[in-house]
């Protein structure tokens, strides 16, 4: 009898062994997980799955990453395997990639060397980590990059040092790749690149630190040939000596291009003599030119010189060529009535004058967008556009130029306005009389415009308690001082209900209005309103007379005085033109342009009861409205150049949802990591603190006696049944 159940336990065994060993053979072949994050980190986004679907040729990613690295960086190689094979799985045979290995082994040393030097070729360079080994803080140099490889183009990631944002970019390199190479095989004509570079600039170079300057031509032209090669032969390369050019300062003239003049140096024997440099791109009817001599005022050292990078020049040209050629989607920017520049002034850069320009959100925006500078005085707004931007206007505008703000709404054109309604002026007499900034209400006409639309922008300024706290330096006492109007607004009073707001939990705002909604100038049937963000409710108005000295800055004198205020909208749905029933506006220029004195009115009779149609929209497509009441969001104090804080996501995801981008927003909102903890009040994190350090302890000794009462309990009961057994027996 033993003996049959010693054989079934090893039976059973065997039957368990062989099942194990089967489900995981069927584990290899039918592989699946489950991603039990929130917010999907660990999968691939709608937009990834689209993007890498819809490839048409062969695209290869050759990943450079040293073996063996501590934390975090070995999660982030972890991570990279299992996002790759992500996207190989839905790309199939038309997505490949390889894991090189760099790191130097006894049984690799050659192969490692290889692929090192592999690696450089392709951009890839060794970054310097930290390490803790024998607990001694050592620092150790790694490769941790990839480049994509499509057709004859390559885009390189060269330094992955965190798996936050990393499916965004790799997915939006892939398409860009994708587009790009779509977009050259459907060229008709070549690109024309024009090298300007005198060859009478020699006879100077030695004497402004260009020693190289004889070089600088063929390098240039080696450079350019690449990225010809790069670009399917696309490119149309000339190299012109403008020496030689009877009209060198028409051409100066004609380019922008740098141009440098001299004296006669008889010390030196250098007759007096002139010379340009710079690049041309050409294509169709656009043209965009950049020095290739860079200019600087150093203190004490004077005028500097020196020549564009390889690298630099890379960058240009492809940008410029992207940009050209519309591989990106294109969107407007209003480049006029005192908005802010996307790019700052190189001249005022080098004397040292202030700049009011936009640049990273520019540099954010155009590695997605292709961005149309408008002048709206001199232009109309193209029509074609899905969105446009505009950013802090403090000139008036004409009626005109309003009517064709509205009717670009009317034809499906979507508006994202960053709208200031205080303008900070400081002073032409700066030091102990010059006073401080003095601020004063914005009227630039589009005011009355967004109020047709439904949305009020009131000439005041909103203080928040919940502000930024600036570190006071000791002399002055130490401590933290509350910067009223710069409200940090936190998750509570932010809406994550639309797919591109998902994930936005904090925000840094400087100088907002209140916004406000007028209902009589809204169909709610027509449009749909949301309130993006808001201040907290324990935040004031400041009105008519403005000072944000922050030492004469106070609270009000009663917590009734404080609320909530809105700071952004989004509006969506068919709106009303403003000038339905009014008089077309005429252009300004029209009737400048016009001499009366050569109006033959026999030539040109009037007709009586004449009418011409189609001049107004009156009720417009499906479009957008975004409002937000501070073009300082949009500054460079405000956003990274890499777009990874809550700020930028925010006016990224807003600029996807204008241009129908939602699915690229919302893969880029699932890798923002910033999570506050909730704010509570002192009474709550004593309680939290009290159950942590009394009534928890308590919950485990009352545990303990339970248990130790239960088994004094349970002994008792076999005490007795031993006694009752033995008495039984006896």
């Amino acid at each position: 009898m033993n003996l049959f159940k010693a054989k079934e336990r090893y039976f059973k065994f065997l039957i368990y062994f062989c099942v194990i060993v089967l489900i995981n053979i069927v584990g290899l072949t039918l592989f699946f997980r489950t991603d039990l994050t929130k917010d999907n980190k660990y999968s691939l986004s709608e937009a990834s799955h689209e993007v890498v679907s819809t490839l048409s040729e062969p695209l290869t990613i050759k990943v450079f990453f040293t073996k063996n690295l501590p934390a975090p960086h070995n999660n982030t190689e972890r991570y990279l395997h299992d996002l790759l094979s992500e996207y190989s799985a839905t790309g199939k045979n038309l997505f490949n990639y390889t894991f090189h290995n760099v790191t130097s082994e006894k049984a690799g040393i050659a192969e490692a060397n290889e692929n090192q030097q592999l690696a450089i070729d392709y951009g890839i360079t060794p970054v310097e980590i930290r390490t803790l080994e024998n607990d001694e803080l050592k620092f150790k140099k790694a490769y941790m990059g990839l480049v994509i490889i499509h057709g004859d183009m390559m885009e390189t990631l060269p330094a992955i040092t965190s798996t936050e944002g990393l499916e965004y970019k790799l997915t939006t390199a892939i398409q860009k790749l994708n587009n790009k190479v779509s977009r050259l095989l459907s060229l008709k004509e070549k690109i024309k690149i024009k090298l300007y570079l005198s060859s009478s600039l020699n006879i100077v170079a030695p004497y402004i630190r260009l020693h190289d300057l004889a070089s600088l031509g063929k390098n240039i032209s080696k450079t350019i040939e690449k990225l010809n090669e790069e670009h399917l032969n696309k490119i149309d390369f000339q190299y012109i000596d403008p020496t030689k050019e009877k009209n060198i300062s028409k051409l100066y003239e004609q380019y922008d291009l740098m141009h440098l003049k001299w004296p006669d140096i008889p010390e030196k024997d250098i007759s007096k003599g002139q010379g340009s440099a710079g690049i041309v791109i050409e294509f169709k009817d656009k043209t965009e030119s950049f020095p290739i001599i860079m200019s600087m005022e150093l203190p004490i050292i004077g005028t500097q010189y020196q020549p564009i990078s390889s690298e630099e020049l890379t960058e240009k040209i492809s940008t410029i060529m992207e940009t050209m050629i519309g591989i990106n989607q294109e969107m407007g920017y209003l480049a006029s009535h005192g908005c802010p520049a996307l790019i700052p002034d190189r001249l005022a850069m080098m004397q040292g004058k202030s700049q009011n320009a936009f640049n990273i959100f520019n540099q954010l925006l155009s590695k997605r967008y292709s961005i149309n500078s408008i002048n709206l005085e001199k232009n109309d707004l193209p029509d074609g556009l899905k969105s446009i931007v505009i950013a802090g206007p403090i000139k008036k505008f004409s009626d005109a130029e309003l009517f064709k703000i509205d009717q670009a709404l009317m034809k499906g054109t979507n508006i994202a306005l960053f709208i200031d309604a205080i303008e900070e002026k400081m002073p032409q007499q700066q030091g102990m009389f010059g006073g401080g900034p003095q601020y004063s209400p914005i009227n630039t006409g589009i005011e009355k415009l967004l109020l047709h639309y439904g949305v009020k922008l009131e000439q005041a300024l909103v203080m928040d308690k919940n502000c930024y706290k600036q570190a006071m330096p000791q002399e002055r006492g130490g401590g933290e001082q509350s910067i009223y109007f710069i409200p940090m607004i936190t998750k509570e009073n932010i809406n994550n209900s639309p797919d591109y707001m998902n994930n936005i939990r904090g925000l840094a705002t400087i100088r907002m209005s209140p916004l406000g909604i007028v209902k009589e100038n809204i169909d709610s049937n027509e449009i749909k309103i949301s309130r993006l963000f808001s201040s907290s409710n324990q935040s004031w108005l400041m009105k008519d007379r403005i000072n944000l000295n922050p030492a004469l800055m106070t609270l009000p004198a009663s917590e009734e005085e404080m609320m909530s205020y809105p700071l952004a909208y989004m509006l969506e749905g068919k709106f009303t033109s403003f000038f339905k029933g009014k008089k077309i506006p005429k252009k300004q220029s029209d009737k400048a342009d016009i001499n009366e004195e050569d109006i033959n009115e026999e030539e040109a009779p009037q007709l009586d009861g004449l009418t011409k149609t189609n001049e107004l929209i009156e009720k417009g497509k499906t479009a957008k409205i975004f409002v937000v009441s501070s073009s300082t969001l949009l500054s460079d104090s405000l956003l990274d150049p890499e777009g990874a804080t809550t700020n930028a996501t925010f006016i990224l995801n807003v600029i996807d949802h204008l241009n129908d981008q939602d699915k690229i927003a919302v893969m880029r909102s699932k890798q923002q990591s910033f999570n506050p903890l909730q704010e509570t009040t002192p009474f709550i994190r004593n309680l939290i603190k009290s159950i942590n350090i009394a009534i928890l302890p308590c919950i485990v000794i009352l545990f303990g006696l339970a248990i130790l009462f239960r088994r004094s309990l349970r002994k008792k009961k076999i005490k007795t049944a031993f006694q009752n057994n033995t008495e039984n027996r006896t």
